[in-house]
């Protein structure tokens, strides 16, 4: 009996805490191979930048010895198995859509683990057949604790590993956590079947305290399974987060009174994984939002506690945030977690850095600008707020606290072409990523930045229009080709364009398909060469077939349209037309998202990049709402 204590009889137990170990060693050579991945797409950085800087070649960014050569053929047939991605199109239902091809692989492979760890030697048909598997699935469930609650870390020492942030791992926290109920009731279920069949149930729910626990620990996986699905976390966002943080506490001590002693270690190892994350946010928040020694000669820099930010009304649907006086660096395309007590007293919630180094016309050092678009919740009170302070006269000043920055965007200084879009808000991840590329123009490898922005009205990206201008004026001193075009989807809507240009604009507009546009009349436009991901609007793009023809105008610099774009046209063109790697970055909705995936995938593979064909790998970047 002393053995069934400790988690089984003595043979299970020997087996089952073996495979739990192997568990963790396929774990640790996982990510010990992604680290040897990185360090060889380092060296492959370094290469192209030593070229670039040497000038010794025309096209840095082409592989320069054998190794390299089958390193990028890997690196094609790689991306071309993990891009595609299946849309379900139907607003109910497109919370459904399944994964990208990759991660469809990666969820089979750990699943066939999991699967075989599950009914290795333990399918006998003897008298210990629903103990064995019950047994084995407990240790199979307990075993994946420390996995799930290392991938739910924003300081995640997994993502340091891998190179990705908390938001890009969330997707597979969620999956193991749907494993893990999977499991459990494996492990359950076949414990009831015995007692059933012995006719003692009754007894040992009575007599066992334990089977209460297990039973409560079950049930609080299967109801964070359930309230993390899309349409209820969308509900009510500020709840979920809530509820979820307590879920996972509660479903740690409801594991530790359950197992035995000989499993805890599992326990303790999620505990430390979650209270290492929860250390490091602490330090972190206290660091970035207390001045020990504040500037009081600066401008609004001289506040101790928290940050002064003013907000202001862009529109019927943005609020601008600028936070003053910011004493810690971010990268472009990194997000941070806002919290305003003024308007939501207890709630925190991510966006996109929308700038990449000091704001123009700022009095101080470090500021930080987000880009809100109006939903419900803290979004419509923040608006309102703005709203109402401009029509009160008031300058709209708040004391806010933020956590970050967060996140790990690509690196894109060794691409010869940048190929960004974005959609609505959106813009807030491309345009400081391309603000951060002009900065740096001279220590990259990039020729050209093909930029495309999409909504479904022109008052949303006014606000990033008057920016985009002002870098089609740098692109053009630091020697980038930088081609911007700004879709607006919806008929009758306002147009963007000053008085003076939206007349010239219909005077010279012409009509023309958009693929035309992209390739061939390339020359004929001005030749300008040169210098949110939380709040992003799917809906301005409709992916249905765009029509044959539309009317575009053009301003001095900017290429505007109010036909839907053709996507595969818009990522074909600059492709077709560089002579080295092109990087592809994408933020917005998921039908956005799975036609970008779809369209590199098939060019790619057309193009049979790497494959002898001379043609120059594709690479992707997916930035989505994915909370």
């Amino acid at each position: 009996m002393e053995g069934m204590s400790m988690g089984g009889p003595d043979e299970f137990q020997t087996t089952n805490m073996g495979l739990a170990h192997d568990f963790w060693y396929i774990i640790a050579a996982v990510l010990g191979f992604i680290a040897l991945c990185r360090l060889v797409n380092l060296y492959k950085s370094r290469t192209r930048l030593q070229k670039r800087f040497a000038n010794s070649v025309q096209y840095p960014t082409k592989p320069s010895n054998q190794f390299l050569e089958i390193w990028a053929t890997l690196t094609a047939l790689v991306r071309e198995s993990s891009y595609p991605q299946l849309y379900v199109p139907s607003s109910w239902f497109s919370w459904m859509t399944p994964p990208p091809l990759g991660r469809v692989i990666t969820l089979l492979v750990y699943w066939a683990i999991i699967i075989s760890m599950m009914t290795a030697n333990a399918i006998k048909n003897d008298a210990f057949f629903w103990e064995r598997i019950g047994f084995r699935n407990a240790w199979i469930t307990v075993m994946q604790m420390p996995l799930l609650y290392l991938l739910a870390s924003k300081c995640s020492i997994i993502g340091l590993i891998v190179g990705n942030g908390h938001e890009r791992l969330n997707w597979l926290h969620r999956w193991v956590g749907r494993t893990m109920f999977v499991t459990a009731a494996v492990h359950g279920w076949h414990f009831i079947a015995e007692w059933q069949r012995a006719g003692i149930l009754d007894f040992q729910m009575k007599m066992m305290g334990i089977v209460k626990y297990g039973f409560a620990a079950w049930a609080v996986l299967g109801w964070s399974l359930i309230s993390g699905f899309a349409p209820l976390r969308r509900l009510g966002y500020e709840f979920f987060v809530l509820q979820h943080l307590i879920s996972a506490v509660l479903f740690i001590w409801l594991v530790y009174v359950h197992v035995p002693a000989a499993a805890r270690w599992n326990v303790w190892f999620s505990i430390g994984a979650l209270c290492f994350d929860r250390a490091c946010r602490t330090v972190l928040l206290v660091w970035q939002n207390i001045k020990f020694r504040p500037n009081r000669s600066r401008c609004k820099g001289g506040q101790r506690i928290g940050h002064f930010a003013q907000i202001r009304a862009v529109g019927d649907s943005i609020t601008v945030i600028n936070i003053k006086d910011v004493h810690f660096k971010w990268k472009a395309g990194q997000h941070l977690y806002l919290w305003m007590p003024a308007i939501g007293p207890m709630e925190a919630h991510p966006y996109t850095i929308a700038c990449a180094h000091q704001l123009p016309e700022t009095c101080i050092c470090n500021s930080i600008q987000l880009v809100v678009r109006k939903h419900g919740g803290f979004s419509k009170r923040l608006h309102e707020r703005a709203v109402k302070d401009h029509a009160e006269g008031r300058k709209g000043n708040y004391t806010v606290f933020v956590s970050g920055p967060y996140g790990m965007p690509p690196r894109l200084d060794i691409y010869e072409t940048v190929i960004l879009i974005s959609a609505s808000t959106g813009a807030s991840f491309t345009l400081a990523i391309l603000e951060d590329l002009l900065a740096n123009a001279n220590t990259n490898c990039i020729k050209r930045i093909d930029f495309l922005l999409t909504t479904k009205q022109g008052e949303e990206i006014d606000f990033y229009v008057k920016r985009l201008h002002e870098f089609l004026d740098g692109a053009k001193e630091v020697g980038i080709e930088l081609l911007v075009h700004v879709a607006i989807t919806r008929s009758g809507s306002t147009s963007i364009l000053p008085t003076n240009e939206r007349t010239e604009g219909r005077s010279s507009s012409r009509s023309s398909s958009w693929g035309s546009n992209l390739g061939g009349d390339r020359e004929k436009r001005s030749s300008t060469t040169g210098g949110g991901r939380r709040d992003v609007e799917d809906k301005a793009l409709s992916l249905t077939p765009r029509r044959p023809l539309s009317e575009a105008s053009t301003d001095s610099h900017v290429h505007h349209s109010t036909t839907r774009p053709d996507i595969a046209a818009f990522i074909r063109a600059p492709v077709e037309a560089t002579g080295g790697e092109t990087k592809v970055v994408v933020c917005g909705g998921p039908s956005l998202v799975a036609k970008v995936r779809n369209c590199v995938a098939s060019l790619a593979d057309e193009r049979a990049v790497h494959k002898g064909t001379g043609a120059q790998g594709i690479g992707l970047f997916v930035e989505e709402y994915s909370f």
